[in-house]
């Protein structure tokens, strides 16, 4: 997924958040080892040349400075700050980044003799071994505000951790797909055993409903949940939502119908993570994934409703 700023002028000034992966995914930067609660990465002698080429970049272009880096196996998170304008954006910046590493990948990974005759044989358009480490393009976000600035930070020093919870619940945190459920086919992330549960109920409320009303409709969907109902719902009207976050909030388990579904290589986000390695939370979607920003239609509303009762067996 390389999501870029449609219309964004990038030789401006700003702090953005990069991610960019090696080619094939393959784990050369180095291992993630320890526990849930104490996770760091060991960095391969690739790994460090890599941290010392992001560091170097103002040696390049003063108008950069990178402030945080977190190297993983296989892919690396860094955020930048660009300070002036840059002549050639910030896609310069990372096309020369990507040079400097790809020299130390051929110079300690890649046999100089194994480059050159795979190059030859290689068609147009493959990707073997070819002394190219990161596969094309990358990921950015722009930085909005300050609280999002902590909010990434804490993402990148919370990579590790995430990593090896992954590992040790990869049928929680992992995304499936084709999963055929009444009259549809789904794709998602979290607890599949929640839609084993023997009640479950979709969470309906009026946008009509207001102060003593909703208070009261919530507390009784919340008193549902307490008792051991499985809340489902998209949360698309104002009441719903706040069903859904007082329950997520409360810890009470839910499933959440959303209308983006998910890659192979999707993630839970955030205090979404969390919840579904302890099996809280299960994200299903009838859609396949898309980059573009979604805008819900009165139709895509009323099949997302369909479907949280259809799960509910209502």
């Amino acid at each position: 997924m390389k999501r870029r700023l449609v219309g964004h002028d990038y030789t401006r000034r700003g702090i953005y958040l990069l991610t960019m992966a090696v080619e094939g995914r393959r784990p050369l930067f180095g291992r993630v080892y320890g526990s849930s609660d104490d996770a760091r990465i060991e960095l391969s002698e690739l790994g460090c040349a890599v941290r010392d080429e992001w560091f170097n970049i103002p040696n390049y272009h003063p108008e950069v400075k990178p402030l945080d880096l977190q190297m993983m196996p296989d892919h690396l998170h860094g955020i930048i700050y660009i300070s002036e304008p840059l002549a050639q954006g910030l896609s310069g910046v990372v096309r020369g980044f990507k040079t400097g590493c790809g020299r130390a990948y051929r110079r300690l990974v890649v046999p100089s003799s194994s480059v050159a005759t795979q190059s030859r044989q290689a068609p147009s358009g493959s990707h073997p071994e070819h002394g190219l480490l990161f596969e094309p393009g990358y990921n950015d976000l722009l930085l909005r505000n300050s609280e999002e600035y902590q909010r990434w930070k804490h993402y990148l020093r919370d990579n590790p951790r995430r990593l090896l919870m992954k590992r040790e619940r990869p049928e929680l945190l992992r995304p499936f797909f084709n999963m055929i459920l009444g009259t549809h086919t789904y794709n998602g992330i979290g607890n599949r055993e929640l839609l084993k549960a023997p009640k479950r109920l979709a969470v309906r409320v009026s946008r009509r409903l207001v102060g003593k009303a909703l208070e009261d409709e919530v507390n009784r969907y919340l008193e549902a949940a307490r008792n051991g109902a499985i809340l489902i719902s998209p949360a698309i009207s104002p009441g719903e939502k706040l069903v859904m976050r007082r329950a997520f909030d409360l810890q009470l388990p839910t499933i959440v119908v959303l209308h983006n579904g998910f890659t192979p290589l999707s993630k839970p986000k955030g205090e979404q993570f969390d919840a579904c390695a302890h099996g809280r939370l299960l994200m299903l979607s009838a859609w396949e994934h898309l980059n573009e920003r979604i805008t819900l239609t009165a139709h895509d509303c009323q099949q997302m409703n369909l479907m949280a009762l259809e799960l509910a067996g209502e």
